[in-house]
């Protein structure tokens, strides 16, 4: 009598980089070597990376034969507490696609957002705000990850504030465009929206107020004038005639 094999499927796991790096496998904390926890990092946030490109980014300070050596410890301290976590690929790692992580569903959902496939709850477009990428974290690597998680969130929270203004909704609109601009004070963009709204909502001496307040933060940060499109903005307004 023959005997079917059993197949074990790997474990789930999920990890968290916003606000902090947390692990869970199949619901339970699990605790990883610090130089792991970089590793699965990179991997969660760039994808499929080669060795030597990988030990460069996290020992930029010794020679790759070192660096090399130092990622083929860490892989095995990372699957003595993680089995199959990190997933070799060739000459390449990959975290496990069994791995679900924070930064890209989010990514995900604010890329569906923003070119309509879907709307984001008002709750999940406050984590955009409100979750810094590994704040303890200063590993140089992270400053463009950082960057570009920032200008995503950015951009999620003027679609929302548009879209929420569209449909009358002027007080949680002016909320997503004014937590836009406490992230970039000199992004105009965030200005215009906020000036939109208040045109939308018949707040005319408020919108004129929010133009002064750009041009005069612009002057004075950057030595230049608000662009025209945002001049257009109140350009007709009695105030401004």
């Amino acid at each position: 009598m023959s005997q079917v094999a059993h197949v074990h499927e790997p474990p789930r796991g999920r990890l968290t980089l916003l606000g902090g790096f947390l692990l869970a496998i199949d619901g339970v904390p699990a605790s990883i070597p610090v130089a792991a926890q970089r590793l699965v990092a990179v991997l969660a946030l760039r994808g499929r990376c080669g060795r030597s490109r990988l030990a460069g980014e996290l020992w930029p300070e010794t020679t790759e034969d070192r660096a090399l050596a130092r990622l083929r410890t860490t892989i095995w301290r990372a699957h003595l507490q993680a089995p199959g976590l990190v997933a070799p690929d060739h000459d390449a790692l990959a975290l496990a696609d069994s791995v679900d992580v924070d930064v890209t569903d989010l990514v995900r959902s604010a890329h569906e957002l923003m070119d309509g496939r879907s709307t984001l709850p008002v709750e999940r477009v406050l984590l955009y705000v409100e979750g810094d990428l590994l704040p303890d974290w200063s590993d140089e690597w992270l400053t463009a990850e950082r960057e570009r998680l920032r200008q995503l969130r950015l951009h999620v929270l003027e679609t929302v504030a548009a879209r929420l203004a569209a449909e009358g909704l002027f007080g949680m609109a002016m909320e997503a465009a004014l937590a836009a601009l406490r992230s970039d004070p000199l992004r105009e963009s965030a200005h215009r929206a906020v000036i939109r709204i208040h045109l939308a909502e018949g707040n005319l001496a408020e919108a004129v107020h929010a133009y002064r307040q750009c041009q005069s933060l612009l002057a004075r940060e950057l030595g230049v004038a608000p662009s025209e499109e945002a001049a257009r903005l109140v350009a007709a307004l009695p105030a401004l005639r």
